[in-house]
């Protein structure tokens, strides 16, 4: 089988081998509970973030411009992670 876009399934990928760890870690232990949508929110923010860098580096010829459009990408991923888990900027998506 011909793959026309090997960075896409390599995305694809690493995003839902990422989604396994929490759930294999849910297996052995009570101290990691997730939801069905904790799986979908993380689901959007990996294979969105995955699938935005892609998209730069397909369409970003300057390496340099490439590289903090990515930066910036990868940024708001942590960003909106870091909010989501902890609530470090007490946004109502945290719960506060």
């Amino acid at each position: 089988m011909l793959v026309k876009n090997q960075s896409l399934i390599i995305i694809l990928a690493i995003a839902s081998a990422l989604l396994c760890v929490p759930l294999v870690a849910m297996q052995f232990t009570s101290e990691v509970h997730w939801t069905a949508s904790d799986f979908a929110i993380a689901a959007v923010l990996l294979f969105g973030t995955g699938l935005l860098v892609e998209l730069a580096i397909r369409k970003v010829k300057k390496w340099n411009v490439r590289l903090f459009v990515i930066l910036g990408i990868l940024a708001t991923l942590f960003l909106v992670w870091a909010e989501l888990a902890v609530g470090i900027f007490g946004t109502p998506f945290a719960g506060n």
